[in-house]
């Protein structure tokens, strides 16, 4: 298997999506759709919906069938970007090599968008062609994961490390729920929409969630703005607790380490992985 191959093709397919998904052309609130696509189509890994469309071809759906509900988690992720680096959050001026949103186009509109785009992607994923029963099923894990149980919840406990040290148990749960939940929610949708247990790949993505974040706290250390396309040590300012500042860099990769083969043998029981297992191999290895 080319894996790099099969990962463009994937990202492209998604990306081809995602550009006909938004249209202003002859609206009277054509600036909010500019700032939409602005933060939409500005690039980026498409991690959560890659992994969803791995996930249902490694359980025989064709790629095409689900690609309403990866673009819908995009989407969603995209929106919490453009929140996340808003001056009451992160304030940050970087995103992806390029300004962030409400540097464009103001604060106001950029909160805007992030609702829309969070109201399109459930319009979006609710537009794929499942039965009702597997649709509301894989809508409601998606709500969740998003929600103040996860992503949400894991902001607002990120916002009050800015007050206090957390400890390592509060840290990996904050991230479970700020950057796993999402990541969790591809292969739970994934198998609800080919009709499998939501569990399948749990123990995989829980894995795989932690090791994208341990990864992403490596970088902000080791890594540059150029680099990374984003703001670099912006932790660091808001003094907020990391793996980095709690393990220190070498126990932090060796957990990285760790982390990505529990999540390869998580696995074992499961029949054309090898993208899957591959895709956390190439997080592990991420230079951005």
């Amino acid at each position: 298997m080319d894996f790099l191959k099969e990962l463009s093709a994937k990202q492209k397919k998604i990306n081809d999506y995602l550009e006909k998904a938004i249209n202003g052309e002859g609206l009277l609130q054509k600036e909010i759709t500019e700032a939409m696509n602005y933060s939409l189509l500005a690039g980026g890994k498409r991690i959560r919906p890659v992994l969803m469309m791995a996930t249902c071809e490694a359980l025989g759906l064709s790629e095409d069938e689900i690609l309403p509900f990866a673009a819908a988690l995009e989407m969603i992720h995209t929106y919490s970007l453009i929140h996340d680096d808003l001056p009451s959050m992160d304030n940050d001026d970087l995103r992806r090599g390029r300004p962030t949103n409400h540097v464009v186009y103001g604060e106001a509109m950029a909160i805007l968008s992030g609702d829309a785009l969070l109201n399109l992607a459930f319009e979006t994923a609710i537009s794929a062609p499942f039965d009702a029963e597997k649709k509301l099923k894989a809508v409601a894990l998606m709500g969740r994961a998003s929600g103040y149980l996860g992503m949400i919840g894991g902001q607002v406990v990120d916002l009050e490390g800015e007050e206090r040290k957390l400890s390592a148990d509060e840290l990996t749960k904050m991230h479970a729920m700020k950057t796993g939940a999402l990541i969790k929610a591809a292969t739970e949708m994934g198998c609800v929409l080919a009709g499998e247990d939501e569990g399948l790949l749990s123990d995989y993505s829980s894995n795989l969630g932690l090791a994208f974040q341990l990864k992403d706290d490596i970088l902000d250390e080791t890594s540059t703005a150029e680099e990374l396309g984003k703001n670099i040590g912006s932790d660091v300012k808001n003094e907020k607790t990391t793996f980095i500042t709690l393990y220190g860099i070498k126990e932090t990769e060796r957990m990285l380490e760790d982390t990505t083969e529990k999540a390869v043998l998580a696995l074992q029981r499961i029949e054309n992985s090898e993208f899957l297992k591959e895709f956390a191999m190439y997080l592990l290895k991420r230079r951005n």
